[in-house]
């Protein structure tokens, strides 16, 4: 069982602090206890609060992993020190890591009263909504005259003290197990753990307030490069601006969602009324909660989480919305990870691919055809066959009720169709015009037109014929 333990004091010396610390060590058996630093949390300030202060998140991530916390407050004129109510202020305004979280109440105070008083208050202010810790119920420790209850090596020397103490962790495991039991296990639907909110931050993550000028504070902050400064790539040397202008040349639309789920960069080549998959440049710095409609959200958790843990490397989906023959619009998320195999974020990529197969049908004098066997695919939305024309999910052709004609024989040379009904005007490869004539049929050893075995292109043609990225209009 893994636990962690707060000391609600930022003392050199600290007697609550060297009760946890003995603990971990005397009952490591029973559990792993990890106590854990709160000296560098600031003073709790409501409007500076954004959720994404690094020491906060830290405890936050901490506790959320862990299966219960143990707390241990000094008294301070009969109530909690002022540094345990900070940091729970921090951990139930933005952040909320100690809702439904088992947690022991422990104290030291160097006189009599044992912390009792700052006991009670303490368990008041977890039991409170906002915070919505389950305090155990049952026996108090209270260690009194602290200041003479450890020898030279840091251990308690009572040994009634030390097992009315071994007593009190041995119940706590058994509450943790028994709220462990009752409450509904995240295991039945994993995915739920993706937390989009971006409260686990990792080792590229920057400690900013959201603000429209993100990226300008960030880079400010990093020192980050710029211009032509270069970089040094795996397999390649390139300035920021060759960067930025390879990147926004894609004829797709790329976007980075990092390991925190944090979307850090897209590739601005258009205008937001423009884009396929409309964004501000605004946003950059936004986490995926705040990015993606309610209605999507658990949808999105779904797709991070099976990346993350590498159910699969890639998902692939269509819009909704997209027309037969005249715009097919798919997203791709593709799990990124380094040299060690760690996830590091989902590389995405937005295109209409109706373009790329409309220049390839030209090209090659083949058409689409409808499978009268087809039926919907539950996991992409596509059609069954029926009255009306739908489009298949993953090519987008149009299903109809009609009776398909008889499947022509391709050519092996080039891919285009010969039909024994009709005669069909040979394709010219590198403008998809047909050539009419005597023999019709598209052969590549007799064809005055003979294909470039390794592009495709043909011989005839002087003038080549190059596709427009976006609208997939030819020029001459």
């Amino acid at each position: 069982m893994k636990l962690v333990a707060i000391a609600g004091s930022i003392a050199e010396e600290s007697f609550n602090r060297q009760l946890l610390v003995f603990a971990a060590n005397q009952y490591a058996a029973q559990a792993d206890i990890e106590v854990l630093n709160i000296n560098d949390v600031p003073v709790f300030n409501q409007d500076e609060d954004t959720g994404a202060n690094a020491a906060v998140l830290y405890l936050a991530r901490k506790i959320e992993q862990a299966d219960g916390v143990i707390f241990a407050t000094p008294e301070h004129n009969h109530t909690l020190a002022p540094a345990m109510k900070n940091i729970i202020e921090w951990l139930s305004n933005k952040l909320h890591p100690l809702a439904n979280k088992p947690v022991l109440i422990l104290g030291a105070s160097w006189h009599d009263q044992g912390s009792s008083r700052a006991q009670l208050s303490l368990r008041q202010v977890l039991e409170a909504p906002g915070v919505g810790a389950l305090v155990m119920p049952g026996d108090e420790f209270l260690l009194a005259n602290a200041k003479d209850a450890f020898d030279e090596l840091g251990n308690l020397k009572g040994q009634r003290t030390v097992a009315f103490l071994g007593t009190v962790i041995t119940k706590f495991v058994k509450w943790v197990h028994v709220l462990a039991a009752m409450q509904e296990k995240k295991a039945a639907q994993p995915w739920l753990q993706e937390d989009l909110t971006g409260h686990h931050p990792v080792d590229t993550s920057i400690d900013l307030p959201r603000s429209d000028d993100w990226v300008e504070q960030g880079a400010a902050k990093t020192g980050a490069v710029n211009g032509d400064k270069y970089v040094e790539l795996d397999r390649g040397l390139l300035t920021v601006d060759q960067l930025n202008w390879f990147l926004n040349s894609m004829p797709m639309e790329l976007t980075y969602m990092d390991d925190n789920d944090q979307f850090i960069y897209y590739n601005h080549a258009l205008d937001h009324d423009d884009m396929l998959a409309p964004r501000y440049p605004k946003q950059v710095g936004d986490m995926a909660s705040e990015v993606h409609p309610p209605r999507a959200v658990a949808h999105v958790q779904q797709v991070i989480w099976a990346l993350r843990q590498h159910q699969t490397d890639l998902v692939s989906m269509p819009v909704p919305g997209n027309k037969v023959n005249e715009k097919y619009i798919m997203h791709f998320y593709r799990a990124m990870r380094d040299a060690d195999d760690r996830y590091r974020g989902v590389n995405e990529w937005v295109l209409d691919i109706w373009p790329i197969i409309a220049d390839y049908l030209k090209r090659t004098g083949q058409k689409l055809v409808q499978d009268p066997s087809h039926k919907a695919d539950a996991t992409t939305g596509a059609s069954q066959a029926g009255a009306s024309a739908k489009p298949d999910a993953s090519t987008g052709a149009s299903e109809s009720t009609s009776t398909p004609a008889a499947t022509p024989t391709p050519d092996a040379s080039t891919g285009a169709s010969e039909s024994s009904a009709t005669p069909t005007p040979t394709p010219d490869a590198s403008t998809g015009a047909s050539e009419s004539g005597t023999d019709t049929a598209a052969d590549a050893s007799t064809s005055a037109s003979k294909a470039d075995a390794s592009t495709g292109a043909s011989e005839s043609v002087p003038t080549p014929v190059f596709p427009d990225a976006v609208t997939g209009a030819t020029e001459i």
